[in-house]
This record gives C-alpha cells, sequence and structure tokens, in this order.
C-alpha cells in the first residue's frame, strides 16, 4: 500500500512539474524566423561578429542576446561562458542574470507606477509623506518625481560602513542622510534614490518590493524565472560574477548594499532570464492587450517611458531616455525609446516607434570587475533597427486615417441616435459657427427641427454667434434663422443668468476648440456647467475633436492661484484633450457637480489632427484660419501680451512674429541654429493692417512647420522668448508676458536668462503629475 501511495504520489508530482515547465514556457514569447517578420537575417548575424569581437577583448566571459520583434522572438543566441572561474561552465540562453540597476526601472519604478495608477503614492508627494524620518536636514520637500528621474538632491551611494549593523540601521541612516545638492537643480544618478522608493512600496502596500512585484508584476506576466532571493534551482544555472567572503557570487546579489540589506532593495538585486524580460518588455508594448493582462494601463506606460527634462538630458520615470548613461542604446532607434543597464553587464532597450526590443545580458564583471560592455550592447541594439526591412505597404498614420476613417461628431452621433439623450427636453445650446454636422448642417438648425426636442434659447461664446468678431465685448442678439434670442456669454457677463436659464431643462454645449489652455471657449463651458449646476438642470457635451492631436500635452501648468478666463483650470498650455474630457475633469478636480452627460465621437482617434478626420475645417475665431496656425497657436499665441505682433491684422496670423524694432534676419538666424525640431525660421517683413503695429513696417520671423509630429509648439514658444530677452533685453517687453503663461516659475526664468532646458525641467513634474490626472478622464 505504501509503495502504491509513493508511486502515485511521484506520478502527480511528476505530472504538476511538467504542468509547471508547459506553464513556464507557454508564457515566453513565440519564436519567428526574421524573415517571416520582415527583417534582415544577414544584418541581424553581424550581432555575432559584434559579441565574438567582445569576447576576444575580454568585455566579458560571455552573453546572451535577444531581440524581440512585433510580439516575437527573431534572435536568441547565447556566447561564451556562464562561468570562467574556477572551472568554465558555457553560456546558455536561460542563464539567469543578476540585473543590478535594471532592477530599479523593472521592479521598483513598475511597482511605484502601480501605486500611482491606483491613487495611492502621487509623483508630486513629498517622499516624507511616506517616510516621515526622512524630512530631516533639509529633505522635507523633495518628492517621489525627484527620486524617480535622480534630482532629488541625495548622494548617489552612501558609505558602505553605514550598512554593517543590519537594514534596519542602515534605513535610519538613510533616512538622516544629508543634502547632496538643492533638489531639482541637477541630475545624480543616485541607489540611494531607488532604496527609498522601495522602501515607499513597502510603507505604502506592507510588502517588500520584493514580495510586491513577485505578486503584482512578475507571477501575473507568468515570469517564473524572475525575482529577487531566487531559488536554488534558478541559482544553480546563474551567471557567475565576482568572489565575496572567500566564495563566488551565483545567483547572490553582486551590489554590496543589496546584498547588506538581505538582497532585497529598490535599487538592485533582481534577477532574470533574457527570455523572462522579454515577457516583460512586450507587456510595455501590448497597449491593446486586455485589462487582465496589462501590466500598466497604456497611459501609464506611455508617461512612465516618456522623456522628461531634467536639465540639460533626458529621463523617464525610472527609466534612461536620453542621457549620460546611455552609451547602450541604439543608435537608430526612434525618439520614443527607453531603456536602462546594469553594472554587471544587463541592459534592455525597448522602442515602441518600432515594436522593437533588445536585450542583451552579461556577467562583465567576472571574474575581476574589468569588463565593459554599454558601447557593445549599444551596437547590437543599432543592427537590430537596421535589420528592420522597410515596408512599401505600410502606409502613414496621415494617409490611412483620413482614407478610411469618417469621424462623427457629437451632434452627428446625437441625430444618430435620434435625439435620445434630449428627447421631450426643454434646450438651451451654447454655440456658435463651429456647431456644425459632418454634413454641414447647422447644431442650430438640427436641433430646433429635432422630433420631441424643444430648441429655447440659444448662448454665444467670444467673437460671437456667427464668429466673427474681435472685439471686447458682445452683445444679445437674435438668430435670424430660428427667431431664438442669443444670449451673449462674452458681454456684460460670461455666465448664462438664472433669468436665461429660465424653463430649461438641460445646457447642451458644441463649439470648436483649438487645444489650447487659453483659448477662452472652453471657459465659457466651464462657466456654464457651474450655472447649470446652480439651477439643477443637465449639461450635455457635445464633443469635437481637438484639432492638433490628443495624444500630447506640453508647456508649463497653471499655477493654483492664477486661474482666469485665459486660464480657466490647472492644466498645461497644450492640454491634448477634448472639449468632452475636459468637461469631465472641470467637473470633478473644480468641484462642479454638474449633472453632466457627453455625447463622444465615433471613429476618432488620439493621434489624429483635424485634416485626418474628413472634417471640414471652419475657423473657430477671425484669426484662427488654419490648421497650420493652430498646430503653431500653442506656442506663438504666448507671445501676444508683449510687445510683439503675432500677425493679426494680415492674412496668416500666428505664422509669424514681428516688431518695427525687431531684427528677423538676426532672430531668425538664432532660432535656427537652436535646432528645434520640426520647424525652420524664416526672416521676412510684413506690415500689419490692423490690431498691434497697424501700419508699421515689422522685421519678423516667418514659422515654416516641416514635420508637425516632431514639432514642439511650446517648446518654440519658450525659444523664442528666450532669444527676444537674450537679443532685446532693452525692448522685448515682458511685463504681461505672465498673463497667458500662467507660471511665475518659469516666467521668472525666462527673464534671468535662463536657457529652454533649463526652464523645460522647472515644470516637468507638474506635467507628469497632470499627465495622471489627465487619464481619468480621457474617453478615447
Amino acid at each position: 500500500m505504501k509503495n502504491y501511495l509513493w508511486i502515485v504520489t511521484s506520478i502527480l508530482i511528476l505530472v504538476c512539474c511538467c504542468h509547471q515547465g508547459q506553464m513556464a514556457d507557454a508564457q515566453h514569447l513565440p519564436s519567428a524566423s526574421p524573415e517571416s517578420m520582415g527583417m534582415d537575417p544577414g544584418r541581424l548575424a553581424l550581432i555575432d561578429f559584434v559579441v565574438q569581437r567582445g569576447l576576444e577583448r575580454n568585455s566579458m566571459p560571455g552573453a546572451v542576446v535577444l531581440v524581440g520583434y512585433q510580439g516575437k522572438v527573431v534572435f536568441l543566441k547565447a556566447y561564451g561562458d556562464r562561468q570562467a572561474q574556477p572551472e568554465k561552465l558555457a553560456m546558455t540562453t536561460d542563464t539567469v542574470f543578476d540585473l543590478a540597476s535594471l532592477t530599479k526601472p523593472i521592479a521598483t519604478a513598475t511597482s511605484i507606477m502601480q501605486l500611482v495608477e491606483q491613487g495611492k503614492v502621487q509623483l508630486s508627494d513629498p517622499v516624507a509623506k511616506y517616510i516621515p524620518e526622512f524630512a530631516v536636514n533639509g529633505k522635507q520637500d523633495i518628492t517621489v518625481y525627484q527620486l524617480l528621474t535622480h534630482q532629488g538632491g541625495l548622494i548617489p551611494d552612501n558609505s558602505i560602513k553605514d550598512y554593517q549593523d543590519g537594514p534596519e540601521k542602515a534605513m535610519e541612516r538613510i533616512y538622516a542622510l544629508k543634502l547632496y545638492y538643492e533638489p531639482g537643480t541637477r541630475f545624480a544618478y543616485t541607489d540611494v534614490g531607488f532604496i527609498l522608493l522601495g522602501d515607499i512600496v513597502k510603507r505604502v502596500t506592507g510588502q517588500s518590493v520584493h514580495e510586491y512585484s513577485q505578486k503584482h508584476i512578475f507571477q501575473p506576466l507568468g515570469m517564473t524565472e524572475t525575482g529577487y532571493l531566487p531559488a536554488a534551482g534558478l541559482r544553480k544555472r546563474a551567471a557567475t560574477t565576482q568572489q565575496r567572503e572567500g566564495r563566488w557570487m551565483q545567483g547572490e546579489v553582486h551590489d554590496p548594499r543589496a546584498y547588506k540589506l538581505d538582497g532585497v532593495a529598490g535599487h538592485a538585486g533582481l534577477f532574470s532570464t533574457a527570455e523572462d524580460l522579454a515577457v516583460y518588455a512586450q507587456a510595455l508594448l501590448n497597449q491593446e492587450s486586455s485589462a487582465e493582462k496589462q501590466l500598466l494601463k497604456p497611459e501609464t506606460v506611455d508617461l512612465m517611458t516618456r522623456g522628461y527634462q531634467v536639465v540639460d538630458i533626458q529621463r523617464g520615470l525610472g527609466w534612461d531616455v536620453l542621457s549620460g548613461y546611455s552609451s547602450n542604446r541604439g543608435d537608430l532607434f526612434s525618439h520614443q525609446a527607453f531603456g536602462h543597464g546594469g553594472f554587471t553587464g544587463t541592459s534592455l532597450w525597448v522602442d515602441p516607434a518600432q515594436d522593437l526590443f533588445v536585450i542583451f545580458l552579461s556577467n562583465r564583471v567576472h571574474p575581476d570587475g574589468k569588463g565593459s560592455i554599454n558601447s557593445l550592447a549599444g551596437r547590437i541594439g543599432t543592427i537590430a533597427a537596421a535589420a528592420i526591412r522597410p515596408r512599401a505597404d505600410i502606409h502613414t498614420s496621415e494617409a490611412s486615417s483620413s482614407d478610411s476613417l469618417n469621424v462623427l461628431t457629437g451632434i452627428d452621433v446625437l441625430q444618430a441616435e435620434q435625439f435620445k439623450s434630449l428627447k421631450g427636453l426643454r434646450v438651451g445650446l451654447i454655440t456658435n459657427h463651429t456647431g456644425l454636422t459632418r454634413d454641414g448642417k447647422s447644431t442650430v438648425q438640427i436641433l430646433n427641427d429635432a422630433p420631441e426636442v424643444s430648441l429655447k434659447t440659444l448662448f454665444s461664446p467670444e467673437h460671437g454667434f456667427a464668429g466673427k468678431l474681435d472685439v471686447s465685448k458682445i452683445g444679445d442678439t437674435t438668430d435670424q434663422k430660428t427667431g431664438l434670442k442669443v444670449f451673449s456669454l462674452y458681454g456684460k457677463t460670461r455666465t448664462p443668468t438664472p433669468e436665461s436659464l429660465q424653463d430649461l431643462d438641460v445646457l447642451v454645449f458644441d463649439i470648436q476648440d483649438v487645444g489650447a489652455r487659453f483659448y477662452t471657449y472652453l471657459s465659457t463651458m466651464g462657466n456654464a456647467m457651474r450655472a447649470a449646476e446652480q439651477q439643477g438642470i443637465r449639461f450635455v457635451v457635445l464633443d469635437r475633436p481637438n484639432p492638433i492631436n490628443g495624444v500630447d500635452f506640453s508647456g508649463p501648468v497653471l499655477d493654483d492661484g492664477s486661474q482666469s478666463f485665459v486660464g480657466y483650470h490647472r492644466i498645461p498650455v497644450r492640454h491634448g484633450m477634448t472639449a468632452g474630457e475636459l468637461a469631465r475633469m472641470f467637473n470633478t478636480e473644480m468641484k462642479i457637480g454638474a449633472d453632466l452627460q457627453v455625447i463622444p465621437m465615433r471613429n476618432w482617434k488620439r493621434e489624429m489632427y483635424y485634416d485626418e478626420t474628413g472634417l471640414t475645417w471652419v475657423n473657430p475665431s477671425p484669426n484662427m484660419r488654419s490648421l497650420n496656425e493652430a498646430v503653431l497657436y500653442p506656442g506663438v499665441g504666448l507671445l501676444e501680451t508683449t510687445n510683439l505682433s503675432v500677425g493679426r491684422g494680415t492674412d496668416t496670423p500666428f505664422e509669424w512674429i514681428g516688431a518695427p524694432w525687431l531684427d528677423g534676419m538676426q532672430l531668425a538666424r538664432e532660432l535656427n541654429r537652436s535646432g528645434l525640431p520640426g520647424i525652420r525660421f524664416v526672416p521676412v517683413q510684413f506690415t500689419p493692417a490692423s490690431s498691434k503695429y497697424a501700419g508699421e513696417l515689422c522685421g519678423g520671423v516667418n514659422f515654416i512647420v516641416t514635420d508637425r509630429r516632431r514639432f514642439q509648439s511650446v517648446k518654440a514658444g519658450l525659444e523664442i522668448a528666450c532669444q527676444l530677452r537674450r537679443l532685446y533685453p532693452e525692448r522685448w517687453e515682458t511685463k504681461s508676458f505672465n498673463r497667458l503663461l500662467g507660471n511665475q516659475s518659469v516666467f521668472d526664468a525666462i527673464v534671468s536668462g535662463k536657457s529652454v532646458l533649463q526652464i523645460q525641467a522647472l515644470f516637468q513634474q507638474d506635467l507628469a503629475e497632470f499627465g495622471f490626472r489627465r487619464a481619468k478622464y480621457l474617453l478615447y
């Protein structure tokens, strides 16, 4: 009987082990030949040559290289030895590696981002909010964002002696550290900052970064060979590093401080294999995967991996983007690429634009710590990107969008749904000449003719009901076609009065925005939402596209306390949202509490510019006469409160600037030297027929957008401001410049002569925080 039970038990164990092995294999990415994926196998084969040269030069004893493309592993190979001393052991593709600083983004930053996503941590929070003991020696204002981007004022590594008395005492000494530099003023790569981030994970969740990452990152992804403190089976096939305490380290953390912290720390201690890391890398690229399998929401991945200006470099939240640590970055990677390296000889780079990732794992510190692999890893990344064959059948997003997508705006959708949201209701409509259906019919007429909808009253914003007026005050009028009264919301009042809302059940908003914070139509919307809530009536937004796309957001976030009609809420200059999305944000964040309904568009994609929607362009205001001007407006518009003409009174407002005192050739030369992407500057002369400098000859600069997807309008506006301050410190008047800029620290930096890179660094934390705020309200 005992023998029988032993046999049955053995069989069950064997079945379970086989099943686990199959599950582990199932979680690995599928493999495919380079040819089948549209890659050049000959070029990929150059990786062999590069790695072999590295082995010959003793750059490392061995390595594993993996290239992933479009969800498949197209290259996986082991080279050399995973151990050279005391005896040689060959490298295998399933070798387990000490990832060293790859721990920072993969385990620690990913854990932090999940907590940010859940609202348990905020990027702008002081570290001391979670670790009160840290708020000594001037460290009370260091933020989570500053730790993630290595600008928290902390020393790179505190003394190893601080760790000699165990983890608890080591952390006490870290809390007590003095500032190394003024936080936020420079970039200084620091292990200490990530040790603290790991501690925040523990304080918030009650689990160490080891326990948390295992449960919430690696296990859900099926990464069975990844984690801290590898088990005996994984240690056995781990690459050997160096000697410590008379033994070779194999499956034991190499970093001395992580070792003193019992192998678990925010900066180092993670182990993994190439194929497991491929699963993680692909999870970051899988933006369309089901919610159950998502590592992070797509918008969180974008916010984590985009480049934030940190003085003169770019870092992601835990990731490298473009810095002095980017020598392991492929030369042909796109500007969207992000990655990181590890001291032991590891590197991971991911390029979303090319759907590509490259993993290089080595034990370059074995046996004597003298190996060097960063430039070698970078060359491998370059080879991988170069192996992608151009495909003639790939259409640009612009062509495919305009050819195959027909965007329906909110009024089109409302009409298609037979006005069910407004049936039986008395309606007030806030609109102007931009309120049109896809086929060009007025929203006013559509609602007036709709069965079971009673259109009672109209309201108009700045520039009036017909959108032709450019005056400071507009009176009430009457719509000649319907006979309905039009209450002006840009006259004696900018808010619907209780009298104007009498006998209404719902207030509807349908106006085309242009995507800049200081464009006032959305301020009108916000004011009307408040009025509707106060009168107890519903508010409906018929949504329309953001004409300059709904992906990009940039520029200083409005200072709290600086709210006005040209700065309604604490959003950046370019917000990347639709009217409906902003209504949702206003309603919640400004505590308006309106009974809000947004009628969303159909077929609109966030990356679309207006000319990709199939919709007819209608000038949203008298001086917004083309999509090109809308693209330029967030940056150029910032300057019009100064003594510059921005082209009002000419045929192409916002496409040039000038003044009688300005030397266009000089300014154009300096702006072209600045290297701003996607734009060129041409010296011009022009004479405005009206507005500022009417009838006066102005020297100026014409803006030629050469690549709108690379062009950064707000950065261009800031660069122009910096050049004007440098070239014309006495002539360019800045006293009113902050009216639209809305950020005192940025204004002060421009006036004091700081560079654009220094200025951009000032608002990156607020911009990152806005990104997470914004994500809650996105509809598309």
